[in-house]
């Protein structure tokens, strides 16, 4: 399945909350995550990803091994595959095992919104990642490779009226998050 995803920066969070928590209950969540790629960024460079990720609710600890394949349109939807892990230390062992390397570790502050719209389930995320400025929405829905020119539609509609859809954020987390670790090391003049 490809994951039908727009992610936006959010002028109004206050607004853009009350429209989700309107159709959907809120489910607070802290992502830790990390990406491996070899020492020479194939994966990133085709933009291809591996992430082991951590999700913590109220009530629950989640561990989930990711493979994402290169992007399979312009806004950056990507084919998808996941599976839940038992044990994420010995999944690290195997990556390492195999030569790659972290490529970057971050965290997601996460407030979760599923809902049906159009007949699609949705899920709305606002999140805030404490190295970067600002708050982020996403919303996806999931699609096969024939519809997702409609399942981007519906994500459209939704960003649209969530007054988000001229605030559209193409950057991936990783990219933001590595490039303000390398800004931070820069000698200051």
């Amino acid at each position: 399945m490809i994951e039908a995803e727009l992610k936006a920066r959010v002028r109004d969070v206050e607004a853009v909350r009350r429209w989700l928590r309107e159709r959907a209950t809120e489910e607070p969540a802290t992502y830790h995550d990390t990406y491996y790629d070899w020492p020479d960024h194939r994966l990133d460079t085709e933009g291809r990803e591996i992430r082991l990720r951590t999700i913590e609710t109220r009530t629950d600890t989640t561990h989930l091994l990711t493979y994402k394949q290169p992007p399979a349109d312009a806004s950056g939807s990507k084919p998808e595959h996941e599976t839940v892990v038992a044990d994420p230390n010995s999944v690290e062992v195997l990556l390492r095992d195999l030569g790659m390397v972290e490529l970057v570790s971050l965290t997601k502050r996460c407030q979760n919104y599923r809902f049906t719209y159009c007949d699609r389930l949705i899920l709305a995320t606002i999140v805030n990642v404490p190295e970067l400025d600002g708050t982020f929405l996403e919303i996806e829905t999931l699609a096969s490779e024939v519809d997702l020119e409609s399942a981007l539609g519906t994500v459209r509609t939704v960003a649209t009226k969530l007054g988000v859809i001229d605030s559209l954020d193409y950057a991936k987390y990783t990219d933001s998050v590595m490039q303000m670790r390398v800004s931070e090391q820069a000698p200051k003049e």
